[in-house]
């Protein structure tokens, strides 16, 4: 049986994305995959009951996903809003659709405080980005998720072919 992928909703062209967008992925092997039955889609904070649009949230302070899920940081607003909440429960979602599906890899975008896992921003909303993981790619990586952004597809292709 071939490997599921669990892949941002936004990279599917759905718009969900916090300012009502999709961010779709154009790689023929998305379609390939499709056919195949391997994808798995999700919006971690539609998930979690957030709404389309939003307003832009980053994880406070210059932390990382790894932080908010050990209790030592915050995703806020760029009203002030705390929902840090909110990110855990999407988080919680993801990696159970992942167990759940079987989906031993996960294609995300890149730079969100839920998805990103190459970047994501520094907190100050001032589009200074930084290394790290989003909340739910930090959670998906602890479950034994392998996780590639948008950017790696060709890594996602090569690692699926061993």
């Amino acid at each position: 049986m071939q490997s599921k992928i669990l892949v941002s909703a936004c990279l599917m062209g759905h718009a969900v994305r916090y300012d009502g967008q999709a961010k779709p992925l154009l790689h023929p092997v998305i379609e390939t995959w499709r056919a195949e039955g391997r994808l798995v889609t999700i919006c971690p904070e539609m998930t979690a009951g957030m709404t389309v649009p939003r307003p832009p949230a980053e994880i406070a302070e210059a932390a990382s996903g790894e932080d908010v899920l050990a209790g030592k940081a915050r995703v806020v607003e760029l009203t002030g809003a705390d929902v840090t909440e909110e990110f855990l429960l999407a988080a919680e979602n993801a990696v159970a659709l992942a167990r759940q599906a079987g989906c031993r890899y996960a294609l995300l975008i890149e730079g969100s405080p839920s998805c990103g896992s190459g970047f994501v921003y520094d907190g100050t909303f001032s589009g200074r980005k930084q290394a790290g993981n989003g909340v739910t790619a930090a959670a998906l990586k602890a479950a034994g998720v392998e996780v590639f952004s948008d950017h790696e597809i060709e890594r996602l292709i090569d690692r699926i072919a061993q």
